[in-house]
C-alpha cells in the first residue's frame, strides 16, 4: 500500500466523495477543509456525503455537485443504511474517496465496499490501515480534529491552509439578519453576541445563565448598547433566565434564527462570547473576536478554527475531565464575571 500521494496532480481523478458525517462543531470545522480540497481540485466533480440533519447546510454551496445524506446513526435501520450506502457509491464510480471521519464506522463501510470488490484507485483516510492507501505517518498530540484532517490533506499533497470555516451563506440568509438587527436596533460594532448554551446532554459545559447575565449587565454599564443571545430548543430556558436578570437592552434571539442566519448575525458584532458548542463553531466562520469558555473539554481538542478565536480556562487539577457529572463544577464557577469582563476589555483593545 502507498501512504503518500500526489493526488492533484493526477488527471485520472475527475470524481471525489468527501465523508463528513458527525456533530454539527465538527462538520462545520471540516469546512475549512472542504475549500482545501476544492481550490486542489479544481475542474473536479466533488460530493459531499453527511447526515441529512446537515443536508442544509451546503444547500447553497458550490463546492459540491451532488449531497449523499443517509441517516447512519439510527441503530434500528442501520443494516438498511449501510446497504443503501454501499449502493449509492457503487453507482457513483469514485476516483477518491476522502474520509474525514475520526471514527470506526466509516472504516468499516469503506472495508465493505471493497471487500465486496469494488476498487476505489484512492482512498485517503487518517490512519495507516485498510481499507486506506493514503494517510499521514503521524498525528499530532492531542490530536484537534482539524489537525488529524489537514495531516491526511497533506499525506495526499493537497495543501491544508485555510484559515476557519468556509460556509456559502445565501443572500436570503443575510436579508434575515438584516431584518432583526434593524427590528432590535442591532448596530455594527455596537452589540456583542451571546452564545450561552450547548446540547443538553452535555450542560457542564455551560458557564451558566446567571453568570452570563452579569457580564452582559457589566458590559452595558460600561457602554455596550446591546447584547445579543442565539441559540436553538434546548437553550431557551437558558436565556430566558439570562433576559429575565437584564434590561430591555438584551435581545433574545434564541429560536429566531435558522442556523445560517447566525454567521451574518455575527459579522458585524463587536465580539461574541460563547461556551463550548457547535454554535461557536458557526460563529467562528466569521472574522469577530470570539471568546470561548471551557470547562471538562480541552481547548486544545474542541477551540473553534481562527486566529480570531480565544479560549479562557481556569488551572485546576481536574480540567479536562469530560466528565457528565459533576458535584461542584468548580472549572466554571473560577471564571467569575469580573474575570471575564477584564479578560474581554484586553481581547478588545
Amino acid at each position: 500500500m502507498r501512504y503518500r500521494a500526489d493526488l492533484p496532480a493526477d488527471p485520472a481523478i475527475r470524481r471525489i466523495l468527501v465523508i463528513k458525517w458527525s456533530a454539527m462543531g465538527d462538520v462545520i470545522l471540516a469546512t475549512a477543509l472542504f475549500e482545501d480540497i476544492a481550490r486542489a481540485f479544481p475542474g473536479r466533480e466533488l460530493h459531499l456525503n453527511t447526515l441529512p440533519t446537515w443536508q442544509g447546510l451546503f444547500a447553497e454551496d458550490m463546492r459540491f455537485q451532488h449531497i449523499l445524506a443517509i441517516d447512519l446513526r439510527d441503530p434500528s435501520q442501520q443494516v438498511t443504511a449501510f446497504r443503501e450506502w454501499l449502493r449509492r457509491v457503487r453507482s457513483q464510480h469514485y476516483d477518491l474517496v476522502i474520509d474525514l471521519q475520526c471514527n470506526d464506522r466509516s472504516r468499516l463501510l469503506l472495508s465493505l465496499l471493497w471487500l465486496s470488490g469494488y476498487r476505489i484507485p484512492y482512498c485517503l483516510g487518517n490512519r495507516q490501515q485498510f481499507p486506506y492507501s493514503i494517510a499521514p505517518a503521524e498525528l499530532p498530540k492531542p490530536a484537534h480534529t482539524i489537525d488529524r484532517g489537514r495531516a491526511a490533506l497533506w499525506a495526499g499533497n493537497i495543501p491544508a491552509t485555510t484559515p476557519r470555516p468556509v460556509l456559502h451563506v445565501s443572500d436570503s440568509h443575510y436579508a434575515r439578519a438584516r431584518e432583526l438587527m434593524t427590528a432590535n436596533s442591532l448596530l455594527p460594532d455596537q452589540f456583542a453576541v451571546f452564545l450561552p448554551g450547548c446540547n443538553a446532554n452535555g450542560y457542564l459545559k455551560r458557564w451558566g445563565a446567571a453568570r452570563y447575565a452579569a457580564l452582559a449587565n457589566r458590559l452595558h454599564q460600561a457602554g455596550l448598547a446591546h447584547i445579543a443571545l442565539i441559540g436553538g430548543p434546548d437553550e431557551a430556558e437558558e436565556c430566558q433566565h439570562i433576559a429575565q436578570a437584564c434590561g430591555p437592552w438584551l435581545i433574545n434571539l434564541c429560536g429566531q434564527t435558522a442556523i445560517l442566519d447566525i454567521p451574518p448575525l455575527c459579522e458585524p458584532a463587536r465580539f461574541i462570547v460563547a461556551n463550548d458548542t457547535g454554535v461557536a463553531h458557526l460563529a467562528a466562520a466569521t472574522a469577530t473576536l470570539m471568546l470561548v469558555l471551557c470547562g471538562p473539554t480541552d481547548p486544545r481538542r474542541v477551540k473553534p478554527l481562527g486566529d480570531n478565536v480565544v479560549t479562557l480556562q481556569a488551572d485546576l487539577p481536574c480540567i479536562n475531565c469530560y466528565r457528565k457529572i459533576c458535584s461542584h463544577q468548580s472549572c466554571m464557577a473560577i471564571l467569575t464575571p469580573s474575570l471575564v469582563f477584564q479578560y474581554l476589555q484586553k481581547l478588545v483593545r
